[in-house]
């Protein structure tokens, strides 16, 4: 069996998603990490220590332990802030493979883990396998650039990667065009979903569980509170909504992130008191997990307005629950949501056209077609699928030689 390191760096899997820079990585690592286990392969995960509390090595389950490595303070840090402390963490790393033995590959998420993972691989001659979950150059596309200095670490880390890891044909295109990245060595594997928790239910039920109004058309909005994530304009849906009449509500779940998270949520304040909708939207703080799928049950919509999005995982959750999805079309998504099937890509950012596509979801004649379209999609995706490709996947790297760059 594998005996594989996973680094994630700038957030701990642990953490919960939808706050600070917890989001669908946690979700990703955390779930991928204990599929591999449950299959009898080894992993141990890598995370910076950013609290006092936070014990040297969590055992997770069997074959998954969690290691917190000191680098810089031992609290929480601003992301633009951490590329100081990949180097420490890097050294924490590497010793700790020297106590216990080096991996048989490394597996890092996130350009910030890539940075840690790239020279790990060559004091120990292991296998380098890259997960980047977002990409600068397509940030820069489709939104707006965090910095040229992240492309270009990003291209050089592509440039030593063993294997490259996409979750669709849209992200494999983007590493070819965009970082030039060698095609024999970008791999798709895509995302899964926990069957287990996220299940069609009684919508009925679960809303009178959360104590939302059953004579109301829900609509439902998860993932970190920012500008990239267009959760304004979630709101501007329910508001056009509203306009032309419909009773309808918005739950908006998860709490501020990144350098405009608090400008962001204080404007959604703001808005929904000048709309007057102040009894119809929702601000819910983060959830555990597997408590999502009740408010994904609950909905009639799930909305998924990213500016730019690598896979889309909220859209793949909601459709196992059974709930279509009107999301933007961008990046993974145009692979997650297949129109006439489990709801609806749009291209454009217009309110009137989103409340227009909300409307359809909802007509009598396609609303059961498309619940049942979305469970029966989201049935391709499973964890232990993802598993059993990397697994496969890194024993045929060990075989191989290793990438030079």
């Amino acid at each position: 069996m594998t005996r594989l390191a996973i680094l994630s760096y700038h957030t701990c899997p642990l953490s919960q998603p939808g706050t600070g820079d917890g989001g669908g990585m946690n979700v990703y690592v955390r779930e991928l990490a204990s599929a591999l286990a449950r299959l009898g392969h080894e992993v141990d995960v890598y995370t910076r220590r950013d609290h006092p509390s936070a014990r040297d090595v969590v055992a997770v389950e069997p074959g998954f332990r969690i290691h917190h490595v000191t680098a810089g303070p031992v609290a929480p840090v601003e992301r633009a802030h951490l590329p100081h402390y990949v180097e420490e963490f890097t050294r924490g790393v590497a010793a700790s493979f020297r106590c216990t033995g080096a991996p048989d590959a490394i597996h890092a998420n996130y350009w910030l883990s890539g940075l840690a993972g790239h020279p790990l691989k060559h004091e120990f001659g292991i296998p380098l396998v890259v997960t980047f979950h977002t990409l600068e150059r397509v940030k820069a596309v489709d939104y707006e650039p965090e910095s040229d200095e992240r492309g270009t670490q990003e291209e050089a880390i592509i440039g030593c990667a063993d294997a490259v890891l996409a979750s669709c044909d849209v992200e494999v295109e983007q590493f070819l065009h965009l970082y030039d990245a060698p095609p024999s060595r970008v791999h798709v594997v895509p995302l899964g979903v926990q069957h287990a928790f996220f299940a069609p239910g009684h919508r009925p039920q679960a809303r009178r569980a959360l104590g939302l109004r059953a004579e109301a058309t829900q609509l439902l909005f998860v993932g970190r509170i920012q500008a990239l994530k267009g959760v304004d304009l979630a709101l501007e849906t329910l508001i056009e909504l509203r306009a032309r009449g419909r009773d309808a509500d918005l739950a908006i779940v998860g709490g501020p992130s990144g350098p405009d998270g608090r400008a962001m949520l204080s404007h959604l304040h703001h808005r929904v008191a000048e709309a007057g909708v102040i009894d119809h939207v929702a601000f819910v703080a983060p959830q555990a997990h597997q408590l999502l799928s009740t408010w994904m049950r609950a909905a009639d919509v799930t909305l998924v307005p990213s500016r730019s999005e690598s896979f889309g995982l909220v859209a793949l959750e909601s459709s196992a629950c059974g709930t279509p999805v009107v999301a933007s079309d961008v990046g993974g998504l145009a692979t997650l949501v297949e129109p006439g099937v489990n709801g609806v890509l749009l291209p454009s950012r217009a309110p009137a056209d989103w409340a227009e596509a909300v409307e359809g979801v909802l007509a009598v004649d396609r609303a059961p077609g498309l619940s049942a379209g979305a469970v029966r999609l989201a049935r391709r995706y499973t964890w232990r699928a993802a598993a059993d490709a990397l697994a496969g996947l890194t024993r045929s790297l060990v075989d191989d030689g290793l990438v030079r760059c």
